[in-house]
């Protein structure tokens, strides 16, 4: 079964440009460890400073391989250049980055 993840963060204005940049040109280590963590169609869309994210998990565990995708070595690395990028919305859960939003709709 497929699970459907929409995710929003804060984008700093004068750092734009550059998280422009880097998603223009993913790194091939990093894309190969989403695909291993079972995500496809994963979409960033930005907005006025905001970026919102969507994908689709096809797996079985999604909080093992998220575990498994938080300790590669090359994820761990593109996250230390993509973090004092974004801000993080005050208001997300204990323990997340990028604050996790709740489908109210969906039509397939």
């Amino acid at each position: 079964m497929v699970q459907r993840h929409g995710q929003v963060i804060r984008v700093r204005p004068e750092k734009l440009e550059e998280y422009k940049a880097y998603h223009a040109d993913v790194w091939p280590g990093v894309l190969a460890m989403i695909r291993q963590c079972n995500i496809r169609n994963y979409s960033i869309y930005h907005k006025d400073g905001t970026l919102f994210a969507y994908f689709e998990y096809v797996g079985d565990d999604f909080e093992g391989d998220m575990a498994k995708m938080a300790a590669d070595p090359t994820t761990q690395e593109w996250w230390d250049i993509m973090m004092p990028i974004q801000q993080p919305l005050e208001t997300r859960a204990q323990g997340e980055w990028w604050a996790e939003m709740e489908e109210v709709f969906h039509a397939s």
